[in-house]
């Protein structure tokens, strides 16, 4: 299966809505690629449908996923796996990640929750990720989630999400952003954290905004500018992994655009004072 990093690079922005309007205008916007979450898009047609087919021929896009609960206790969605892969297909996109987390129980719960950081689970996520690899037929990322307890834990975040890209065979969509707070929430040093990831399986990063309730209490909220510390930690990830591709998160309290392609100027900024690593072989993956 082809290596997700190898399809996107630079610096993106995530699509939304609001957006698509600004961006058609736009046809010079300084953006390398864009992130939609395929969920909100599948059998949109009509003139939202028309827009969305221009911008993905005009540029790279990601999907990220919402909705598929790799954690969660019931049956893996198979029918929406098919329909997602439909979707990829019909505009090309061969670039999808979802959340290590769950968020379905006999229905939505609209929120994404932690996973317990245990043997079972990694087991129990694993096999769900291979599977969704397979109806899928490509790679995909699961991205590393904030989260504000961990219930049940008998290891530590890193070797659970390790563990899980090992045997899983699977890419990582580092969160930069999820990296800082949940190192803030529970005392641990992000550096560390990145530098355990295994290099070879980061195919893009993440970075957003978060609320500070608390200095000891931070929420992932996408709802603001991407604060100096996470700027910082991202610069050091660059100097760890290389300039990685990055996308820029926003979900809600959207600025002008603008505003939105100055955070993706930074991006590109940053990554300009790091040259790529050179290319190692990666482990071995499945055909």
């Amino acid at each position: 299966m082809q290596r997700l990093r190898d399809v996107i690079d630079g610096a993106g922005l995530g699509l939304r809505r609001a957006l698509i309007g600004p961006l058609q205008s736009r046809p010079d916007a300084a953006v390398d690629f864009l992130e939609i979450a395929p969920e909100n898009w599948i059998g949109v047609g009509g003139r939202l449908g028309r827009q969305l087919r221009e911008l993905t021929e005009r540029h790279a896009f990601a999907c990220h996923g919402l909705s598929l609960s790799l954690g969660g206790p019931a049956p893996l969605d198979q029918t929406l796996l098919v329909r997602i892969r439909r979707f990829l297909d019909a505009h090309g996109i061969k670039v999808y990640s979802e959340h290590l987390s769950w968020c379905a129980d006999d229905g939505h719960l609209y929120d994404l929750l932690p996973i317990p950081f245990t043997e079972e689970a990694i087991g129990h996520v694993s096999e769900r990720i291979r599977r969704a690899q397979d109806i899928l037929g490509r790679r995909i990322a699961v991205e590393n989630a904030s989260y504000y307890a961990a219930p049940g834990a008998r290891m530590g975040e890193i070797e659970f999400v390790t563990t899980i890209l090992e045997r899983a065979d699977c890419d990582l969509l580092l969160d930069v952003n999820n990296v800082y707070v949940n190192s803030i929430n529970h005392g641990y040093d992000a550096d560390a954290f990145i530098a355990a990831m295994p290099a070879e399986r980061v195919a893009y990063l993440h970075v957003a905004g978060h609320y500070e309730k608390a200095p000891d209490l931070l929420v992932d909220t996408h709802g603001a500018d991407v604060c100096a510390e996470v700027w910082a930690l991202l610069e050091r990830t660059y100097a760890r992994l290389g300039p990685l591709p990055t996308l820029v998160e926003r979900d809600f309290n959207l600025p002008p655009l603008d505003e939105l392609l100055g955070e993706v100027a930074r991006v590109r900024s940053l990554q300009s004072r790091h040259d790529a690593p050179p290319r190692v072989d990666a482990v071995a993956h499945r055909a």
